[in-house]
């Protein structure tokens, strides 16, 4: 899921999605927004806020003063009622059998990722667990309709593709396939890749962003932590909750992504299109290239967008002329002039001879992927999920057929 605050460097955790540079406006508009997302009238959760609302300015109005020195609360409260969603079906097609949680992938500011073994299938999957609550205090109830959305709509052999989505009381779902590593993880592990590896890397981050861009959809966050790798070493690329639908022709003014893989334009507060998807594209080849980032990263998104405009990537001269040629088209400061069409990297020097269809490439042996240890995961820890309103084996099960 997206996240509201800029991501600082390849390390971090979440991604950022603000609009003009401004932080989103307070709770009220989560409901506004719920409201006009699901076709609610007043007569149901309006009037039960409503209600709620004048019972608490009654009760103030009794109260006493405070005095100078209380402190306002952080947060405004939150009414307790279930949140329905109807992109997430409450119970699961029939059949489906007990999912068991196996570890812990991943903790962030919107939920967690779970890995679990379906006992049915005997198949592994990964659950990302988003309570409903951050939902609403975190304005990204679009963003969450917008992921599922756009997940279920597409069908690609390198797209992390949607297993299956459910909510509970207070919790979504969100399902995928099993992937033992990242691109992030190898490229930590092995440093600068060979070209023949980037080439074919390349060649599969091409096709599946040709695909999605000819769907109307930017992805936002192309970056080497959402690129999976499958059991054979091959890419999969991940994570859709900045991606929106955005038809040709359009554009979209958003600032949201990774700092240090952001479009000069994103970083400015657009108006950008697809080709901030490019970019991202050329800071992850030169950084499989190379070993580093073309621009260090910078602390918020006015900082990095005054690095990157103020000094040209310097492309190492020990490089490979097709790729050093590759990496000047993907990232120029100027969108128009960035390789965008699957004919431009069909004809492209640093492509001679590879064929860019998805069962040819999937055929090519990637060894030195296959041979690098997966990251181990942490073992699951009961006490972060505290914060659940159940037993967690239980919120996860699905829930059986009525």
């Amino acid at each position: 899921m997206g996240a509201v605050n800029c991501r600082q460097g390849q390390h971090a955790q979440g991604p950022t999605c603000h609009k003009g540079g401004n932080i989103r406006g307070p709770l009220i508009r989560g409901w506004r927004c719920l409201w006009s997302g699901i076709g609610t009238t007043r007569s149901g959760l309006e009037e039960l806020w409503v209600l709620q609302r004048h019972q608490c300015l009654h009760q103030e109005s009794l109260k006493p003063s405070p005095s100078p020195e209380e402190k306002p609360l952080p947060e405004w409260p939150v009414p307790q009622f279930n949140l329905f969603l109807p992109e997430f079906p409450f119970r699961p097609h029939r059949g489906q059998q007990q999912l068991k949680i196996l570890g812990l992938v991943a903790k962030g500011s919107f939920g967690t990722v779970l890995k679990v073994l379906d006992c049915g299938q005997k198949t592994l999957f990964a659950v990302k667990v988003v309570p409903k609550i951050k939902v609403l205090q975190k304005d990204i109830l679009r963003q969450c309709k917008e992921e599922v959305s756009i997940q279920r709509q597409i069908s690609h052999p390198f797209v992390h593709s949607l297993g299956d989505s459910w909510q509970g009381k207070q919790h979504l779902f969100i399902m995928c396939s099993y992937c033992s590593t990242d691109l992030y993880s190898l490229w930590s592990a092995v440093g600068c890749f060979a070209e023949a590896s980037i080439r074919l890397f390349a060649a599969e981050l091409v096709l599946v962003l040709c695909y999605l861009h000819d769907l109307g959809i930017i992805h936002r966050d192309v970056k080497m932590e959402n690129i999976l790798l499958d059991e054979r070493g091959h890419l999969k690329l991940t994570d859709f909750g900045l991606s929106r639908h955005l038809p040709r022709g359009t554009r979209a003014y958003t600032i949201c992504g990774t700092l240090q893989y952001m479009a000069p334009e994103v970083l400015s507060g657009g108006p950008y299109n697809h080709a901030a998807d490019w970019w991202s594209l050329g800071v992850l080849l030169f950084s499989l290239a190379t070993g580093k980032f073309p621009v260090a990263a910078e602390r918020d998104h006015v900082a990095m967008l005054a690095r990157v405009t103020r000094c040209d990537t310097v492309i190492p001269d020990s490089l490979n002329q097709g790729l050093s040629l590759l990496l000047h088209e993907l990232l120029s400061q100027n969108p128009f002039h960035r390789l965008r069409y699957l004919h431009h990297f069909q004809l492209h020097p640093f492509f001679r001879g590879v064929a860019f269809d998805p069962e040819l490439l999937q055929k090519q042996p990637v060894n030195f992927a296959m041979e690098t240890q997966a990251t181990q995961l942490s073992p699951l820890e009961p006490m972060l999920f505290k914060d659940f309103d159940c037993d967690f084996e239980s919120c996860l099960g699905y829930p059986s057929p009525a």
